[in-house]
């Protein structure tokens, strides 16, 4: 039997209790066994109706029931006097408010909403507005968030003059300020944030700018064969990317007109390879969309700022900093002002050694503010700090108590990167098989990847996995030659040395070898899926930066310029070091198979 409600006291605000279910009063373990809590609400709020916002609000005091009790902020008297109890006052009403104006859907309930001090986005963006605020299932300090709206336009002003003056004069920017077709500035930009994830603004240039050279519109990309996109794109790695950026382009001219979609909602919905970072880039930088984007420079910059030290990669931490990155995005100049973001993350607000003397938004930063206090807080009458007012453990933002402040690390504190799995180490053996010409260098065989997985459609030299074991590997190793070379002679083939490199995810180490086919008469013409090549076409072709190491490697062997460096372990069996795993398996590969009194073998 639920209690009757307390009275109303005469001229004050009705106070009405909140019936909390059975789950989350066995929760809190220390509720009334009425289970009723008692909340002041402002008189705007609706009488005893149970709206979904009160749901929320039940909820919200359920998680945390200690915020009925008064707590201030902070201690200095130049920060807000706010009490906890205000906070979660100013929360509740927001959350009734954006009921309002809201269709009930049970599914819902138990959503906290931002905090109504925070300013709006100029252009919600649908869908991805309202999985900002999923975050908001758990409290959020005001410590972490722009409260002010003169912090946040302070923000803008001065990010933007500085980016006036220090942006730097790159090739994708000119063309966004020259071109008038909007299509063709999308591609432009589109190109430009394909080629920049991963890969450093010093290495995209050249390429970018090859690229539009050759294709300088959407038409011209898509008429263009995937053989010749994977060429330009050899040496850039994340070859996908390249792929990816050829069928949207084909999507955009067969299927929407030639025309780029405008928003970044139907850019992400539309495009193959499109997420939401380079939807809301294109979007704004080409349209002038108002939608914030949160790259790796831009996610550094805004942790820094509102001292945002948990994981990046956790949906409440993600969704924060996208919350943060509409607010502030600038109305009248979205495209500039997010590009001023990344450069500021680029340029200034780095990874290590912070240039924070040149930042635009220092007086702004809580991560220098408090790389300050720490300066000044040995010294008597030292200022207070502000500081998160929730416990470390109960706040998803801040550092967690597993990697607390280092003094050392000053602003890199924010953001901790996440613990990363090491990549899964893979063993190959890749074999250089080259027929002798009478005149240049010889010819070399490549084969051609499968058209999906890692390095899809990339050339190789003919290649296969070690398995651990290494059982039944010669013959798999010789088949795959003889596959694509034809018959293969007497000779054993030499063991140049040991290439290691790493992908995102696996950490590949190539034992390599070269067999000449001196007298012997290739397969001619090649087997579908082969080709051979001169060194010159070599340089040209679709091949991974793994298989130039290889090449390399190859060629200084041919030329005699080894000088016993890790690339090349050609030595005298006294002097040199105990064979790899990965080597002894493929020495035992040839050995049942090569004649001992053969002239030409080379003891490996």
């Amino acid at each position: 039997m639920m209690p009757p409600a307390p009275r109303q006291p005469s001229g004050g605000t009705p106070r009405l209790p909140l019936r909390l279910p059975e789950r989350l009063r066995r929760r809190m373990g220390r509720v009334s066994p009425s289970g009723s809590r008692v909340v002041n609400f402002r008189s705007e709020w609706p009488g005893r109706a149970r709206s979904a916002g009160l749901a929320r609000a039940e909820c919200l005091l359920a998680e945390r029931p200690d915020w009925a009790k008064p707590r201030p902020l902070a201690s200095s008297p130049v920060l807000r006097a706010e009490t906890a109890r205000e906070v979660i006052m100013k929360k509740l009403r927001a959350s009734v408010r954006s009921h309002r104006k809201q269709p009930a859907n049970p599914k819902k309930r138990g959503k906290c909403a931002h905090s109504s001090s925070q300013a709006k986005p100029s252009a919600p963006d649908g869908q991805a507005k309202q999985k900002d605020e999923e975050f908001l299932q758990t409290s959020v300090c005001p410590y972490h968030l722009f409260r002010d709206m003169t912090d946040v336009t302070t923000f803008r002003r001065n990010l933007l003059s500085w980016y006036d003056q220090e942006k730097r004069d790159l090739p994708w920017r000119r063309w966004v300020e020259e071109e008038a077709n909007l299509d063709r500035r999308a591609y432009a930009v589109w190109v430009s944030e394909v080629m920049l994830q991963q890969t450093q603004v010093a290495t995209v240039i050249d390429y970018y700018t090859r690229w539009m050279q050759k294709w300088p519109t959407l038409q011209d990309l898509a008429s263009a064969s995937l053989e010749e996109v994977n060429q330009l794109w050899s040496g850039l790695g994340y070859y996908s990317r390249g792929r990816r950026l050829q069928e949207g382009a084909r999507k955009v001219v067969e299927e929407l007109g030639g025309h780029v979609p405008r928003t970044a909602e139907t850019l992400q919905q539309l495009l193959p390879g499109v997420g939401r970072y380079t939807a809301g880039a294109i979007a704004s930088i080409a349209f002038g969309q108002v939608t914030g984007v949160v790259d790796g420079n831009v996610l550094r910059v805004l942790c820094r700022v509102r001292a945002v030290g948990a994981d990046p990669s956790s949906s409440v931490v993600s969704g924060h900093l996208w919350s943060l990155a509409h607010q502030l995005v600038d109305p009248a100049r979205p495209g500039d002002f997010n590009q001023a973001a990344m450069e500021l993350g680029a340029t200034v607000c780095t990874p290590q050694h912070p240039l924070c003397s040149q930042c635009p938004v220092q007086s702004l930063c809580q991560a220098y503010q408090r790389v300050e206090w720490e300066k000044l807080s040995a010294l008597p009458g030292s200022p207070d700090v502000e500081e998160c007012a929730l416990k470390t453990s109960q706040c998803q933002l801040c550092l967690p108590p597993t990697k607390p402040w280092d003094p050392s690390l000053g602003v890199a504190n924010f953001p901790r990167k996440a613990s990363r799995r090491p990549p899964r180490e893979e063993h190959s053996a890749t074999c250089v098989v080259e027929q002798p010409r009478t005149s240049g260098s010889p010819l070399i065989l490549l084969v051609q990847r499968p058209h999906s997985g890692l390095l899809a459609g990339l050339w190789e030299f003919p290649s296969v996995t070690l398995e651990p074991s290494g059982q039944h590997q010669h013959k798999a190793l010789l088949r795959e030659l003889q596959s694509w070379s034809g018959p293969l002679p007497a000779t054993r083939p030499q063991h140049l040395g040991e290439v290691i490199h790493v992908f995102s995810h696996i950490k590949l180490t190539y034992q390599v070898y070269s067999l000449s086919l001196e007298g012997q008469t290739p397969a001619t013409p090649a087997p579908p899926g082969a080709r051979w090549l001169t060194w010159e076409e070599f340089h040209t072709a679709a091949v991974s930066t793994a298989m130039k190491k290889v090449f390399r490697m190859y060629e200084d062997h041919r030329r005699g310029t080894c000088k016993g460096s890790k690339r090349s372990r050609v030595s005298t069996p006294s002097g040199r070091k105990k064979p790899s795993r990965g080597q002894q398996i493929l020495d035992s590969f040839f050995q049942p198979h090569i004649p001992t009194d053969t002239p030409n073998s080379t003891a490996q």
